[in-house]
């Protein structure tokens, strides 16, 4: 559920929670585009058609 935030009483929403947490942002920030481009890399290494022999 919502977490209370100070004395006031006022619950925060979740999300705005999420995105209070710089940290968690700063790892996010780097971890997605890791896995995507080596995702995205091992991808194109797959779909290479290997080079005939002669």
């Amino acid at each position: 559920m919502a977490e209370k935030r100070g004395g006031s009483g006022e619950e925060v929403p979740r999300i705005q929670g999420f995105f209070d947490n710089w940290v968690l942002l700063l790892i996010l920030g780097f971890v997605i585009p890791v896995l995507s481009y080596t995702v995205w890399g091992l991808v194109e290494i797959l779909m290479v058609k290997p080079l005939p022999i002669n």
